[in-house]
């Protein structure tokens, strides 16, 4: 037999957070300490899932064997069970104020990723193009060239704390772009974008004909006071689709429980809306028990978000204090999630991959390098996880300011 040929289109297929991890492994495997602070995990770290939380699927299979009516081992509607996204509705309506919305405007997913994958695959043609922050998660830019899409990255502005800067949304549209992805809390940022952001978004979106994908993922975990507005809350007249999820927001990512919210004011994604419906229901449904954890989250569930947000606050503090004591490094305070994106000073033709990966085979700090996510030409990032407790935080830090002054010693280079 002749070897096997994967399709072309996955050779621009990659995921920056994970690819970077197999280097890590087979170190760790030599007998190597790697702090990892790669991956927006919180389970991984001192963060629970809610007990609460916990129970419920062993409490449905207890209640299926009962009743055969809410067996859980059975497929359930394409969409998602009823009592979800009645849920779902409640807290879009309630909490994030977007309205006129109901349960047949919600589909459950596998994870915020799987609502994500099916919009795109069921919106773009080859040649189109989809708008993508730059910096912004790299699902996007992973998955838009599987389904023979352009990527359109937007430059978010640094010095505005990551904020979208307009002039530059205007410079990359064009008569192939079909969407606008706006990441908000940003990840890798943190940015929190401000309603002056959002209607400039809202107004650039009308004019040019787009639909909004909204990924609020860590709607919730804002600080410093500071307040989430979801964009389809702001939108008369532009379609928006929504992306959420259990996962950031109440520690269980790996429960893979996500949605996507549709609000559509004028209805002119009726068509649309069809054939996202027609992928949900060749894919069945999404996994049965973990929606019932849907309705007891966002009506119930709140306890924990204190002791979450003290830690992360502190934990944010702490990274901004000693990012930006280091030589050559500067990082912008993030506002929400719970990641920063520290600009480094690099000597000419040294990328932040390699600065990346050298740091790892010295010090066993594991971080991702900023091209991973996008970044403006001519600077140079890298992602931090600041989920781990404080003094695993401080050893990887004070790791990177010595590692990056003997490599600046090394190059010969003098940050200004």
């Amino acid at each position: 037999m002749k070897k096997i040929i994967p399709a072309e289109r996955t050779n621009k297929v990659t995921y920056a957070i994970r690819d970077i991890v197999v280097r890590a492994k087979e170190l760790e495997a030599k007998g190597k300490e790697i702090l990892y602070l790669n991956i927006g995990d919180p389970p991984v770290y001192d963060f629970e899932t809610p007990a609460n939380l916990r129970n419920i699927v062993a409490e449905q299979i207890k209640q299926s064997d009962k009743n055969n009516d809410i067996n859980v081992s059975q497929y359930c509607d394409s969409m998602g069970i009823k009592s979800a996204r009645e849920a779902i509705v409640r807290d879009a309506i309630n909490v994030k104020k977007i309205p006129n919305v109901d349960a047949n405007d919600v589909v459950v997913t596998s994870g915020a990723s799987e609502a994500i994958t099916i919009c795109i695959s069921a919106l773009i043609n080859p040649g189109e193009n989809i708008m993508t922050p730059s910096p912004g998660y790299p699902l996007y830019s992973g998955q838009i060239p599987v389904y023979h899409g352009e990527l359109n990255p937007y430059n978010l502005n640094e010095e505005n704390g990551w904020q979208i800067d307009m002039e530059e949304l205007e410079l990359v549209v064009n008569d192939k772009t079909k969407a606008i992805v706006v990441i908000n809390p940003n990840n890798p940022t943190g940015a929190n974008y401000s309603k002056e952001s959002i209607l400039n978004i809202l107004n650039f979106a009308k004019k040019h004909n787009l639909v909004v994908f909204a990924d609020e993922i860590y709607d919730k975990l804002l600080m410093d006071g500071n307040k989430h507005i979801a964009i389809a809350s702001l939108s008369k007249e532009v379609p928006v689709i929504t992306f959420g999820g259990l996962s950031k927001n109440y520690i269980m990512p790996g429960w893979r429980v996500g949605w996507a919210i549709f609000h559509d004011p004028t209805g002119i994604m009726a068509d649309y809306r069809e054939a996202i419906n027609k992928l949900l229901r060749a894919r069945l449904c999404s996994p049965h028990p973990q929606q019932h954890m849907i309705a007891p989250a966002l009506d119930e569930t709140t306890e924990h978000f204190a002791e979450v947000m003290d830690k992360i606050t502190k934990r944010r503090d702490l990274t901004v204090k000693m990012m930006n004591e280091i030589p050559g490094i500067s990082c912008v305070k993030p506002g929400g999630a719970f990641y920063a994106f520290p600009q480094i000073q690099l000597p000419e033709g040294v990328t932040d991959k390699e600065y990346v990966l050298e740091l790892l085979e010295e010090t066993g700090v594991l971080v991702v390098f900023g091209s991973g996510f996008g970044q403006k030409d001519g600077t140079h990032h890298f992602r931090i996880v600041f989920l781990p407790e404080e003094e695993i935080l401080i050893k990887a830090y004070n790791a990177i300011k010595d590692f990056t002054a003997k490599f600046y010693t090394k190059h010969n280079f003098t940050p200004v």
